[in-house]
């Protein structure tokens, strides 16, 4: 049973980090309010986020501006702020790929502008650490409290 949990959340934070529409949070929450270990969680979520993410900087480091411009409806001028922000700020933009609506288009930004792969995955890795321990750990003290 356990396996299973903890594969589902795999699955749904991988597929959140994807331009697909999908949120991994509530399984998040479920799967700790099920008893699971909140370190295991907060590492199995990470993953699966890293690696959806990762796979949207590949889509952008071998794809071209105008396709997934039109792939992902997003306009000229959006598409030109986005690629300012990944010149000024390179690969730190990893750190706040997890933002929700924005996060999947700067990671296809990183890819298309070829950020260093190893500098950007390990500032995606941490920005995702980071969301997923803090609500891990929010959920926990919800759950104390109650």
């Amino acid at each position: 049973m356990e396996e299973a949990g903890l594969l589902g959340l795999f699955i749904a934070s991988f597929l959140s980090a994807t331009i697909l529409p999908f949120s991994s949070e509530a399984i998040l929450v479920g799967v700790l309010y099920a008893g699971f270990d909140v370190l295991g969680v907060i590492v199995v979520a990470t993953l699966g986020n890293w690696l959806g993410s990762m796979s949207s900087y590949a889509l952008g480091y071998v794809g071209n501006w105008q396709r997934i411009q039109q792939w992902l409806k997003i306009s000229e001028e959006k598409t030109l702020k986005y690629n300012s922000l990944t010149q000024k700020y390179g690969f730190w933009l990893g750190l706040i790929v997890w933002v929700p609506g924005i996060g999947d288009i700067i990671a296809v930004c990183l890819g298309l502008m070829r950020t260093p792969i190893l500098r950007t995955s390990v500032m995606i890795f941490v920005g995702k650490l980071f969301r997923y321990a803090i609500i891990a750990f929010m959920t926990i003290k919800m759950v104390v409290q109650h």
